[in-house]
This record gives C-alpha cells, sequence and structure tokens, in this order.
C-alpha cells in the first residue's frame, strides 16, 4: 500500500503545514482516518505567486506539447493502480466498482482535453484582413481568438472525487486551456488529493513543465478558500458544491478590488414530469426506474431527481413508495452531509400539507447511513411556499400532485434554475408537450425526454449547468470540452506584425484549423 504523508503540494515541492488539524471518516465504518494539517496564510501566498510566475511561460507553451502533458496526467492516474481505488473508498465509501468507473472518465476526460487542445480549433480563431483603401476610413487588420486568463482557483468536490477532484473537469479545462491551478482539495478525502497531486508532480517533471502550474492546498478551514478566492494573483473560479459554499465564494470574488468570474454548479432538484397517459402505460416499470435514479449513490449526484410533477395516480404512488423502500442503505458521503440530510428532511416535515409516504421509524437515525424519503404535497401547496424548491441531498424526492395539465405548467413556471429537467410522454401528450417545453428551456440547462437524469454523458454535446442556483452562469458548462472556454478571454490583435503573431493567427495556418476569416468558415491559409 502505499505511504501517505499527509502533506500539501506547492509548486513542486511538498510541504507539512501547521494548521489546525483535521481528520477524514471513513463513512462506512465511521473510523477516523489519517490527520492531516490545514494550509495558512504563508501557503496560500506561495502557491499563487508561483502559478502567477509560471503563467506567462504556461500560457506560451505550444498545443502539441500541452496536450502531451495533458496524456501524461492519465498515464499517471493509471500508474497510481488499485491504490487510488483503496484509499479512496476509505475516505468515501463509494465502492471499488463505482470507483473504477469515475476513474476511467477522469482518465478518458483528460484524453478529449488532450485532443482539442492539440488540434486547436477551440480557440476560436477570427481574422478580418485590412482594406487600406476602403472609404471613408481604411480598414485595419484585425485578428482574435482565446488566450488563458491567468492562476484558476479549483474547489474540489466530494461527491466525485476522481471526475470532480483534484484532477478533473475543472482543473484539467483550467490547464487545457493554459492556465496554472492552485486547487483547494476538498477535506473529506485528502488522501485522494495527495495521490492526484503525485501524479500530476510525475507529470510535470516528465514533460518539463514549469512547477508552479499546479498546487494542493489541503484544509478544512472556510477562512483559507476565503483567502484563495481574495487573493489578487487569482484571476477565476471553479467551484463543485452547495448553494451556500458556492454563494459565499461568488460574494468573495466579487467583492475583491478587482471582481474575478466564478463558474459555481450548486444545488439542483432537477424536476421530472410525467404525464398521466405515460402512467397510464407503464406506471410500475416508471416508479421502479424512478426508485432506482433517487437512490443511486445514496442521492449525492448533482442530477438526482428532487421534484417529481405528475396528476393523482395512485398505483405510480404506492408502487414508489414500495420501490424506495426496496432499495438498499448505502453510506452518506461524510458526517457533513448526513446531518444536513437529516436536517433537511426534519426541515421538510415541518411544513404544512406534507406527509412522508415511507417513512420508517429508524429512517433518521444513521445520518450516515439514513433510509430514503418520499415526501408528497400539492401543487396549491407547493407553489406558495418557495422553501419546498430547496435541495436536500440525499435519498430524497418530493412528490408535487396536480390536478391537471395546466396546474402542473403552473409548477413549471415557478420553478428555479436546475441542472436538468426531464419529461416523461407518449406521442399523444404532444399539444402538453408543447407548452411545457419552453418553459422549461429557460429552467434547465438540460432536458431528457423519457429518461432519468442521474448519469451525464461526457462529450462535446453536453452541457452541464443551468440558471441560478443551479449554477454561476448559466452559459457555461463544467461537463464535456466546452468547459475550457471557461477560463479564456478574447484578446484582438490590431495591425500586429506577422512575426508578433499567434500561431493560430497567422496567415499559413499551421495548425490547420478551422478559422472565421472575412466573416466566412475556412481551414485555408491566407493568400496576400
Amino acid at each position: 500500500m502505499t505511504q501517505i504523508n499527509q502533506q500539501s503540494y506547492i509548486a513542486g515541492e511538498w510541504v507539512s503545514p501547521t494548521g489546525p488539524a483535521f481528520r477524514p471518516q471513513n463513512p462506512a465504518t465511521s473510523e477516523l482516518l489519517s490527520t492531516f494539517h490545514n494550509c495558512q496564510s504563508n501557503e496560500v501566498s506561495t502557491a499563487t505567486s508561483a502559478a502567477w510566475d509560471a503563467y506567462l511561460q504556461f500560457s506560451l507553451i505550444q498545443p502539441k506539447k500541452r496536450s502531451e502533458f495533458l496524456i501524461a496526467i492519465a498515464e499517471e492516474i493509471q500508474a497510481l493502480g488499485d491504490d487510488l481505488l483503496t484509499l479512496c473508498n476509505e475516505e468515501c465509501g463509494l465502492g471499488l466498482p463505482r470507483l473504477t468507473g469515475e476513474r476511467a472518465r477522469t482518465v478518458n476526460q483528460i484524453n478529449a482535453f488532450a485532443e482539442i487542445v492539440k488540434e486547436s480549433s477551440w480557440v476560436q480563431a477570427s481574422i478580418d484582413t485590412a482594406e487600406p483603401q476602403r472609404q471613408p476610413l481604411p480598414k485595419p487588420d484585425l485578428r482574435k481568438m482565446l488566450k488563458p486568463i491567468g492562476p484558476i482557483a479549483v474547489f474540489g468536490a466530494s461527491n466525485f472525487p476522481f471526475a470532480f477532484g483534484a484532477l478533473g473537469g475543472d482543473t484539467i479545462s483550467a490547464l487545457a486551456a493554459g492556465n496554472p491551478v492552485v486547487l483547494k482539495g476538498h477535506p473529506a478525502h485528502p488522501t485522494t488529493n495527495e495521490l492526484f497531486a503525485r501524479a500530476i508532480d510525475n507529470a510535470i517533471t516528465k514533460c518539463g513543465m514549469p512547477k508552479g502550474i499546479f498546487s494542493l492546498l489541503q484544509g478544512d478551514e472556510i477562512s483559507l478558500s476565503v483567502q484563495l478566492v481574495t487573493d489578487p494573483l487569482i484571476q477565476g473560479v471553479g467551484f463543485t458544491g452547495s448553494l451556500q459554499g458556492g454563494r459565499a465564494i461568488m460574494n468573495a470574488a466579487a467583492n475583491r478590488d478587482t471582481p474575478i468570474p466564478v463558474y459555481a454548479e450548486m444545488g439542483s432538484t432537477n424536476p421530472m414530469f410525467f404525464t398521466h397517459n405515460i402512467l397510464q402505460q407503464s406506471s410500475n416499470d416508471l416508479a421502479n426506474k424512478l426508485a432506482a435514479s433517487v437512490c443511486m449513490g445514496s442521492g449525492q449526484f448533482c442530477t438526482s431527481p428532487g421534484i417529481i410533477v405528475i396528476q393523482k395516480h395512485p398505483n405510480f404512488i404506492e408502487t414508489l413508495t414500495q420501490g424506495l423502500n426496496n432499495q438498499p442503505r448505502t453510506p452518506m458521503l461524510n458526517k457533513n452531509i448526513g446531518s444536513a440530510f437529516v436536517k433537511g428532511v426534519k426541515r421538510f416535515i415541518g411544513y404544512d400539507d406534507i406527509q412522508w409516504l415511507n417513512k420508517q421509524d429508524d429512517a433518521l437515525n444513521e445520518p450516515l447511513m439514513p433510509a430514503s424519503v418520499l415526501l408528497k404535497t400539492s401543487a396549491a401547496t407547493f407553489l406558495n411556499n418557495e422553501a419546498m424548491q430547496s435541495e436536500i441531498f440525499g435519498p430524497a424526492t418530493l412528490l408535487v400532485e396536480c390536478d391537471s395539465e395546466q396546474q402542473m405548467l403552473a409548477v413549471a413556471n415557478a420553478l428555479e434554475g436546475n441542472l436538468t429537467t426531464s419529461i416523461h410522454a407518449t406521442e399523444q401528450d404532444q399539444s402538453f408537450i408543447n407548452e411545457l417545453l419552453p418553459v422549461l428551456e429557460q429552467k434547465a440547462g438540460r432536458i431528457i425526454f423519457n429518461g432519468f437524469p442521474t448519469g451525464v454523458e461526457v462529450c462535446g454535446s453536453q452541457h452541464h449547468g443551468g440558471p441560478y442556483p443551479a449554477s454561476s452562469n448559466a452559459a457555461s458548462t463544467s461537463v464535456g470540452i466546452d468547459a475550457i472556454h471557461r477560463f479564456a478571454k478574447f484578446v484582438a490583435y490590431q495591425d500586429t506584425p506577422a512575426y508578433l503573431l499567434p500561431q493560430a493567427l497567422a496567415d499559413e495556418n499551421p495548425y490547420k484549423i478551422v478559422r472565421r476569416v472575412n466573416g466566412c468558415f475556412t481551414a485555408s491559409p491566407i493568400k496576400q
């Protein structure tokens, strides 16, 4: 088994911070694991200064070499072997099969970014050539492309310790764009963070990259996160977590002397709409599949279905109730999330006109291993209580019972922003769906038909974002290759000598990428 040193990693150096201690907990056994220590202000400053010093050098590295670096990171993750899975499972309790799949997803997404960096079209090169004879004024030569923005602060997530962890999508997309990363590792899995830091350290050495392009700050104190976000050398933030945490980071970033962009993925209830016709056809099958989706990963997916909208259908409700009770209890990620789940359920059952349909006496006795929870209310009550839209992160869902399709539309119109929304319907429902779909397009970043939201395909056409409070920027995605655009800015070059132009904007088009030239997309070189 790999020896763990309980350290942070700052610009190529392993350090042992002297801040307050913290210990992760095995959620399956409640055993306290290795002791780590919080980084303090001096470690933050050292990391951000090194990142800034590395920024210009790293941003100028040619795409092919940056692509090779990303591939090396993926190879080093694989080289960690089963120790990565075993040690992470001790911290998260997600199970070896789930973690094996998540490692594959993580490696695949790194390789996907490596490919688009090598190909280079992501920079969106645009060229308008000069027209010196134009009247009444000459037209200048203008060329524009995306460039990296500077050191990025990334906050790892607890529910996907690989795919959204230390070397997950936020870190890799920032590096792919040419930005250094200062990572605030999630305190629930510091050993996993250390292993990933070893992997990228090996890749940095192997590829001769600047040491300052990656640092890992371990810690569980809020002050550490605030200091990182407000450090003047940090130029952007990637965050995946709770609405409370995301808002705190957004506020801190906005209150800086120089505000910076925050790309935060936060809470989502992922509402699902089932028409009466589809329930008449297959209520039992849909109810059982829904129960599995609600409980998948103990409901700790950002796309877990937290609101179910139907018209009255006793058989569907009865089958769903039984299906949820038949799902095995599995561990919550950590005690804080377990305690928040219990608190959230207790808050909901205190509202008027709420029924707990599958209540079990011991459902909330053990926060780290709770039972699933099915709550029910009327559409009228839901529409009069905005608090019912708040997320209960865990294996819980709220069924909103409507009297008519028009009441279902009213519920849809009242929804806040979400990552996903789902529609289960038949061809006979087309008239209703024609009304519902435009509403839901304003409420979520991804709309799913006759499927369930727990599952995010990592590809170029994926959009994993949504209107607030699901994310801080509905136009951006944290999954898929378009995530790279979050950490880039357009720079235009006017009448710039050819020898000073970036290669992507050169007349010869050495990368052979598709560019917009004088309004037309082409991969051809410019002939003067």
